[in-house]
């Protein structure tokens, strides 16, 4: 693959990363971490090609503005290496409860900053507004996204939207499908296992997904959550 093409591929993928919810979902979820907690997602991804590794912390200063910053690196097999960052707000307008829906808005920015053009901050500004539906007494939680992203260096906004959901499967083992469009094209699809290690603390996760109808954009990915009790003052 040329680096051309990788790095088209990977700002698809990192684009993903706009909407990025509980690890492994890109779809988000209409809830934020614990207030005056702090939770860091990590993981790798196996891409055809490459491999990327990411980590992404966030803190709940206020009790409802869940602030990301962080970013990915990625390697590719032909020895070709980027970076690309991720800054982002995300409140809660609606509480979710058990049985009912909740309601949520993220705003946030992507920088690339191997791009030729547009590659300094404020990077990609993009939206996103998370919708859940709490089912079946919360053993199934499905997830609704709508918003956008715009792409500086080809200056046009592209939609955005997934749909996933957290199925469980017994108390510490969650199912998660979605499908999600990120990129101008055909949607990516993704499908993974989410385990509780230490309840409410330690998760670990693995997925599979790729972009309907393609065979050279899949990727594999193993993730791991850190998640701290409220210690901030």
């Amino acid at each position: 693959m040329s680096c051309a093409r990788l790095a088209g591929a990977a700002i698809a993928l990192a684009g993903a990363i706009d909407v990025q919810a509980a690890r492994p979902m890109i779809t988000d979820d209409a809830r934020v971490v614990d207030a005056k907690a702090c939770q860091v997602e990590a993981w790798t991804r196996r891409t055809r090609d490459a491999n990327e590794y990411w980590a992404l912390p966030a803190c709940n200063f206020t009790g409802n503005l869940e602030l990301t910053f962080g970013g990915g690196r990625t390697h590719a097999d032909e020895g070709n290496a980027f970076t690309d960052n991720v800054i982002q707000g995300k409140t809660v307008v609606k509480p979710l409860e058990t049985g009912g829906w909740g309601l949520a808005f993220t705003l946030g920015a992507a920088r690339h900053p191997h791009r030729e053009t547009a590659n300094g901050w404020p990077g990609d500004p993009y939206f996103n507004v998370p919708v859940s539906i709490s089912l079946m007494q919360d053993r199934w939680i499905a997830h609704f996204n709508g918003g956008a992203s715009y792409r500086r260096d080809e200056k046009r906004t592209v939609p955005t939207w997934g749909f996933g959901n957290e199925v469980q499967l017994r108390h510490d083992l969650y199912f998660i499908p979605e499908i999600f469009h990120s990129d101008p094209g055909r949607p990516f699809y993704q499908v993974g296992l989410r385990y509780w290690v230490v309840k409410d603390r330690v998760q670990v996760d693995a997925t599979y997904g790729n972009r309907f109808v393609s065979e050279d954009q899949h990727w594999i990915s193993i993730g791991l959550r850190l998640l701290t009790p409220p210690f901030i003052r």
